[in-house]
């Protein structure tokens, strides 16, 4: 093996990591909200979490992801430990299917149809359609495929890459003798759980066994104790995730390191007893691509039967190495983990989103209610919602944006997160105009100033319509309702007017000393207020109509309707009709 063999595997090796980073994360696009609804029925029972990790493993092909997900899905409350724990357990079985794919390569037949399976057979097609659909694709779930098969075929092709150029270091003493060390079976494990923890993927460093197999010089021997220290180097990145996370999400952390752990201790053990009492004559032998696949899938198997039936037992054990401390821990609203899955992060801001709006909505009514009977427990209640709205908007923001830069993210999710970051703005400036309508009851209740009689009762109406606006624009957003989102624009041309009218109403009041300047200032800031009100509960209706309609143009589509008469027209008479102020 001379320099030029040397590059050769680098660049194989490179091409065979990128390749199934890519395939990866194309995965968790394509099955985004799929991923989303089959985490959302995880229950308590064992077969439930088994296949739920089994099956978002083998979609992602990395059980080092799913494990850091459900650390953020615990540190969230989306999951309870007890369930973590047999997801766990189901992803280390799913991890397996990578190795029997790879395992293809080591195929050698004459036969036509076993040729056809060779990776080196296929991928080439893939490859192609790929490309196509990569290229020609205008939606993200064609582009996504096209990425998954380029990322597949890229994958093989450094497989091959890799195995042809190292195929020469079977002849070399220092090689040989390296993996005659290995056979001391601990110092497999070592070597296995440090390769996996630098490269984080117990996929990838299986990957690499293979390759380095086809040297003849790695037998069963050694393949097996390095197999079992990569489950145990594939726990460094759920490990690394737990740090700042509540208890329950360290303890889950703790249940991937002792399950695997434990089960490699166990194992190991009896795999050293057979091979000193039996000496069985196939471990002496050279390893082939397809019998690493087979010791891994057998290994992983026989530690998931070991520690299923021991899940209370490990959970026991877990809570005594992290125990209760004082106090209580709060979950963690928008876990940064939970970006490893940007359907589920985005269905947690919409929570959260929803949270914020109810509390300005609360906000604003309580504001117009201090206008009228001004309440101290009410005006403190108003300002700590405040505070609580303020910080959701600062963690939503930033946590949007995170999300929206996810290599992960699909073009649907990312258009949807865009919207809700505007939502959310819309809901902050709501709840902002109620600190600013207890600020003018405020005002009225220091200086012993009283709106008049026919001020009282025109706010009531104007009050009215602002409380069913913003009802009709919180339905539209919590339920998606576009037929209260269309009714928002034609009771928002009525607000507009009646802020006018209450105006003009207000300057002959002044003219005639029914009431005096002061109190007019104070008087059009709140009408200012409400109907700023009204604008934000315009912009709600408008992005939940793009979000169902994307493409849609919101502003060119209201200013038809406007223009166009009819329906909206009527709306509008309606309500007018409503909220007239009389003479």
């Amino acid at each position: 093996m001379d320099i030029f063999d040397l590059l050769t595997m680098l660049g194989g090796l490179s091409l065979f990591l990128f390749g199934m980073s890519v395939m990866g994360e194309a995965l968790e696009r394509r099955a985004g909200r799929q991923l989303r609804s089959l985490l959302g029925k995880i229950t308590g029972s064992p077969v439930a979490g088994l296949l739920t990790g089994m099956g978002v493993t083998a979609v992602i092909q990395s059980s080092s992801a799913t494990t850091v997900m459900v650390v953020g899905f615990v540190n969230s409350g989306l999951m309870t430990l007890k369930q973590a724990i047999y997801v766990i357990m189901g992803a280390n079985v799913g991890t397996t299917v990578t190795a029997w794919v790879l395992s293809l390569a080591g195929l050698d037949s004459g036969n036509l149809w076993v040729k056809l399976l060779k990776p080196s057979s296929f991928t080439p097609v893939l490859a192609l359609l790929g490309v196509v659909l990569y290229m020609t694709g205008k939606k993200d779930k064609r582009r996504d495929t096209g990425t998954i098969l380029l990322g597949f075929a890229t994958l093989m092709f450094g497989m091959e890459t890799m195995s042809k150029a190292v195929a020469g270091l079977g002849e070399l003493p220092g090689f040989q003798q390296l993996f005659v060390a290995f056979r001391n079976p601990v110092l497999g494990v070592l070597a296995g759980a440090v390769l996996t923890a630098v490269i984080q993927s117990s996929s990838a460093s299986v990957g690499i066994l293979q390759a380095l197999a086809v040297t003849g010089q790695v037998s069963y021997g050694a393949a097996i104790p390095i197999i079992m220290g990569q489950n145990i180097g594939t726990c460094a990145t759920a490990m690394l995730s737990s740090v700042g996370a509540n208890r329950n999400a360290k303890r889950t952390a703790m249940v991937h390191l002792l399950f695997n752990v434990i089960g490699t201790a166990v194992w190991l053990s009896v795999f050293c007893l057979v091979r000193l009492l039996l000496r069985p004559g196939f471990l002496e032998g050279p390893a082939s691509l397809w019998g690493i696949a087979v010791a891994h899938s057998v290994f992983n198997v026989l530690c998931t039967l070991l520690m299923l039936p021991l899940a209370g037992a490990l959970e026991a054990l877990v809570n005594r190495l992290v125990p209760e401390g004082k106090g209580t821990e709060e979950l963690a609203k928008l876990d940064e983990r939970l970006l490893w899955t940007p359907a589920v992060a985005l269905e947690r801001c919409r929570e959260v989103a929803v949270e914020m709006a109810g509390l300005a909505v609360e906000d604003l009514g309580m504001g117009l209610r201090s206008l009228t009977a001004y309440d101290p427990d009410r005006a403190a209640k108003l300002r700590k919602n405040e505070e609580r709205i303020d910080h959701y908007e600062d963690i939503l923001s930033t946590y949007l944006v995170k999300l929206s830069a996810s290599p992960i993210i699909s073009g649907e999710d990312s258009a949807q997160a865009a919207k809700l970051l505007k939502l959310m703005g819309d809901f902050e400036r709501i709840g902002d105009h109620g600190v600013n309508l207890l600020g003018a009851a405020e005002t009225l209740g220091e200086k012993e100033w009283d709106l008049s009689a026919s001020a009282r009762e025109e706010l009531k109406i104007l009050s009215g319509a602002v409380e069913e606006i913003l009802g009709l624009a919180q339905a539209a957003f919590l339920d998606n309702d576009l037929g209260s989102a269309v009714r928002v624009e034609p009771l928002e041309e009525v607000v507009d007017r009646l802020k006018e009218e209450m105006r003009s109403r207000h300057i002959r009041r002044m003219q005639k000393g029914e009431c005096s300047l002061e109190i007019g200032f104070i008087w059009s800031d709140v009408l200012n207020d409400l109907e700023r009100v009204a604008d934000h509960c315009s912009n709600i209706a408008g992005c939940v109509m793009e979000m169902e309609h994307q493409g849609m143009n919101v502003h060119e589509s209201l200013r038809e309707m406007r223009e166009g008469g009819g329906e909206f027209q009527r709306q509008v008479a309606a309500y007018g009709e409503k909220y007239a102020l009389g003479k």
